[in-house]
């Protein structure tokens, strides 16, 4: 496709050939009619009168012969190691003793796909996908982490102080080993397929009578925005297999889906949202308490849903949901 600044488009190639063949016109005529340089003219010229019409294209500026690219043997061995251990170019380049550049554009010349759009245990590429309006499907799962201590726990006072920090916060039991254990806080998240707008709850357990609580509250937030969810995506934990959750998904008017059985990525936007979750609040700051986290909770859930950039919609999951704010309504 001719750049933005180009003289001639392959129209315009046509008519400066046909006036120099058809007509008779001289070269340099031509070449001042339409503004181009005589050597440009003659090219255009020529390509006509050896394949017409369809010589006025664009041709790869690819060379014929390549002398100094790689042996085939030396690319066969490196997508071997690619297919066979899943390598990326710079480990591939250090057993072969290659640059990692060069594998790089081995790999890419021969259309191998990313290891990051692979599945790691099959090699496969993954398929991703994505619904196409809000409610259409909407992910939920439950993250589990440690409370912390008052004080600080053992990440950022060491395991000495942070055992001695547990022992000192009200309401801590004691293991059959003698240790304090505190516990843990469940997070509790449904999260919109299409605009992974995200609602999440710290609760006490995971249990059905838990779960299902907490849906009736996700289903009523997302309908309060405006989401009328149709489908909900959860794994086989026994508080989404109880016929509590059956019953409580049908009175909403909600169908279940299931993940396959140990196939955890079918759920994966809920899953890399709770990575991102403890990545950039539960271990980003070093909190002195459990209150203190959890108080910086709804804070961190409002600039992820309204501001944080998501690199798959290219903005926060705000400008999927149209009047997200009820400014509006």
């Amino acid at each position: 496709m001719p750049h933005a600044n180009a003289p001639l488009t392959e129209r315009g190639r046509l008519r400066l050939a046909r006036c120099v063949v058809d007509d008779g016109w001289p070269l340099r005529r031509a070449a001042e009619r339409f503004q181009v340089g005589v050597t440009t003219a003659k090219r255009w010229a020529d390509r006509y009168r050896a394949d017409g019409a369809a010589g006025m294209s664009d041709r790869s500026s690819r060379p014929r012969r390549s002398p100094n690219r790689t042996p085939r043997r030396v690319e066969r061995r490196v997508l071997h190691l690619r297919r066979a251990k899943r390598l990326g170019p710079v480990r591939i380049g250090w057993r072969l003793g290659l640059a990692a550049s060069t594998c790089h554009a081995i790999l890419r010349r021969a259309g191998v796909a990313r290891l990051a759009h692979l599945d790691r245990a099959t090699g496969q590429p993954i398929r991703r996908y994505e619904h196409l309006a809000p409610g259409d499907l909407v992910h939920v799962d439950v993250k589990k982490l440690g409370n912390i201590p008052n004080g600080g726990g053992w990440r950022i006072r060491g395991r000495a102080q942070g055992k001695l920090n547990r022992t000192a916060t009200p309401g801590h039991t004691t293991d059959k080993y003698g240790g304090a254990r505190l516990g843990y806080a469940y997070l509790h998240t449904a999260l919109d397929d299409h605009s992974r707008l995200a609602y999440t709850e710290i609760l006490t357990d995971e249990t059905q009578q838990t779960a299902t609580a907490f849906w009736r509250r996700a289903h009523a937030w997302f309908t309060a925005h405006g989401i009328t969810i149709r489908r909900v995506l959860s794994d086989n934990g026994s508080c989404y297999k109880s016929r509590l959750w059956t019953d409580t998904c049908t009175q909403l008017g909600v169908t279940i889906k299931k993940t396959r059985p140990y196939r955890p990525q079918t759920n994966g936007k809920v899953e890399r949202f709770h990575r991102t979750l403890t990545e950039e609040w539960a271990y980003a700051r070093p909190y002195r308490s459990e209150k203190a986290r959890r108080a910086a909770l709804p804070a961190w859930l409002h600039t992820y849903n309204n501001h944080r950039h998501h690199t798959a919609l290219g903005g926060p999951p705000a400008i999927r949901v149209p009047n997200l704010s009820g400014q509006n309504t």
